[in-house]
């Protein structure tokens, strides 16, 4: 369908929606028809939106509804690329010359040959780009990412294999996609990683970082679960406000299963394996009814990521037996750089880095703290019509420059210490 819309090679197509289905066969579309997927927040301005439209010359923009629409017909005169638009989730409100429905738009490609499909599938390299991640820009315009296949498809096996997650062959992972498709986190896991095992994804509703997210993990139950910090603060005010009605009684038991469980996970973490009669019977009394009530019963990996997450928030849930596992990286290593594992685990630390990748503490100062660098086939290629901006950001020797400030500990674990730029 894109090809038949006149996607040319390495344009872009843009995705401007909340998750959902369509979003994903129009970014994996996109790469197969030899573009480039191209996400775009949903609270991004029109100016905001034509930015990353112009900059990596989309011939085609998919948006969610009517709303979104409305940024894209503002911008569309400056858009000298753009051939056509796309809306999914609602019902066309006006006909106008290239505008599709999705069903109009699927249909499209009804009359594309299968042969010729496989023929630009067949012609793309490992180490061309087909992805787009725009960083939010907090300095200046945003950066478009460029990500290859080998980076997206590498990672992905990488660290799925070092997350422990199974093969559907063997079990069912399941997981909730919620997190901005346009942030390389959420596509990392939602597409790649489910791709790649097998992975059963839910979406959830467009307003689940507003509330109905709890209602959600509650309905699917997921084996895997990525919550930004703000989302386990939320999760944690709740349980906090329901506890806080509960009996006298319920509370002293909460309160005794939450010293045990701290106590016994601080131990596990520094090598303890045995496993005391009081945290089996908190366990049974506490623990599970939490995990059941809040929708984690199945869930055997809780990670958090992209933003810091304090002390005190790790602390409480490790007091509830739900360890939160640190995920550490950027845009541009193609998501994951370090991650924390059940048997790897240090509190406040975002863990070692994935088998393949390396990390080098860049002019680190008396107590070991300096730049913190990656290595590895998760490297991106550069940034999009820049650069200058990617020889800053990777210099001559191949290391990518974070602008994080960290240090390792005498076990190799990496600790985030601040910021430099």
């Amino acid at each position: 369908s894109c090809l038949q819309l006149g996607l040319e090679r390495f344009h872009g197509v843009c995705i401007l929606g909340f998750n959902s289905a369509e979003w994903f066969i129009a970014d994996i579309g996109a790469i197969f028809a030899g573009g480039f997927a191209v996400g775009i927040y949903t609270t991004n301005s029109p100016e905001a939106c034509h930015y990353v439209a112009d900059n990596c010359s989309a011939n085609v923009v998919v948006v969610e509804n009517h709303k979104q629409l409305q940024k894209i017909l503002e911008v569309e005169h400056k858009l000298s690329h753009l051939k056509a638009i796309v809306q999914y989730g609602e019902e066309l409100k006006e006909k106008r010359p290239n505008l599709y429905s999705w069903s109009e738009f699927m249909d499209l490609g009804k009359d594309i040959p299968d042969t010729q499909l496989h023929e630009i599938i067949k012609s793309q390299k490992p180490n061309q780009c087909c992805t787009l991640i725009y960083t939010s820009g907090t300095t200046g315009q945003p950066k478009g990412v460029m990500l290859s296949h080998d980076n997206l498809t590498w990672t992905a096996l990488v660290a799925g294999r070092f997350l422990r997650l199974v093969d559907a062959l063997e079990k069912q992972e399941v997981v909730i996609s919620y997190l901005p498709l346009s942030h390389i986190a959420a596509q990392m896991i939602d597409i790649w990683l489910a791709i790649t095992f097998g992975v059963q994804v839910f979406f959830a509703q467009p307003d689940a970082l507003k509330g109905s997210l709890g209602d959600t993990l509650r309905e699917v139950r997921p084996t895997a679960f990525l919550g930004v910090p703000r989302v386990w603060e939320k999760m944690e005010e709740k349980i906090k406000s329901i506890g806080a009605k509960s009996s006298t009684l319920r509370r002293k038991v909460a309160s005794w299963a939450k010293g045990v469980g701290l106590q016994t996970n601080l131990k596990r973490m520094n090598g303890y394996s045995d496993v005391p009669v009081n945290f089996r019977l908190a366990k049974h009394l506490v623990y599970k009814k939490v995990r059941k009530a809040i929708g984690l019963d199945r869930c055997t990996r809780c990670y958090t990521g992209a933003a810091p997450i304090t002390r005190e928030t790790l602390e409480f849930f490790l007091s509830l037996d739900i360890p939160l596992f640190e995920l550490y990286g950027m845009s541009e290593s193609s998501g994951p750089h370090t991650v924390s594992l059940p048997h790897a685990f240090k509190l406040t630390s975002c863990g070692k880095e994935i088998a393949g990748c390396r990390t080098l503490i860049h002019k680190p100062d008396g107590d070991g703290n300096g730049e913190i660098c990656f290595s590895g086939r998760h490297i991106f290629m550069g940034y999009l019509n820049m650069e200058e901006k990617t020889k800053e950001a990777i210099d001559e020797d191949g290391w990518l420059h974070s602008g994080d400030l960290g240090r390792h500990d005498k076990d190799g674990f990496l600790y985030i210490t601040g910021r430099i730029k």
